[in-house]
């Protein structure tokens, strides 16, 4: 699965557990962390782990494979590495507190296309 079709994939099982201002972060010359952050956010610590689960789930049903989940306990900020893609996923409290957007503010927005569904 190319990178881009990862990105709305994912976006879309954020989607589906309601996440909140779901984006898309071009990191390859930014960065060597990841290729691509995708960030949103929960409005509670139970929503946050309904959207890291249904990310997780959602790659593993594509035959990604999430190589480490950190913060599920927590829920305040999960991190889901998935090879090329890292997903930060944020209690809404915690996303304005670390405001990854304004941190890495030199890496473009990659546009999502949420509303279509999976062909």
């Amino acid at each position: 699965m190319e990178n881009n079709e990862l990105l709305d994939t994912l976006a879309r099982a954020c989607d589906n557990k309601r996440a909140e201002g779901i984006i898309a972060m071009d990191m390859r010359n930014v960065s060597l962390i990841a290729d691509y952050f995708l960030i949103c956010h929960g409005s509670n610590e139970r929503q946050v782990q309904a959207i890291a689960r249904s990310v997780k789930e959602t790659a593993e049903e594509n035959g990604i494979d999430v190589k480490r989940m950190e913060g599920f306990d927590q829920a305040r900020w999960i991190l889901l590495d998935v090879g090329d893609v890292v997903c930060h996923i944020f209690h809404k409290d915690e996303r304005s507190y670390y405001n990854l957007e304004k941190l890495w503010g030199d890496a473009p927005h990659v546009e999502l296309k949420i509303d279509v569904e999976a062909e």
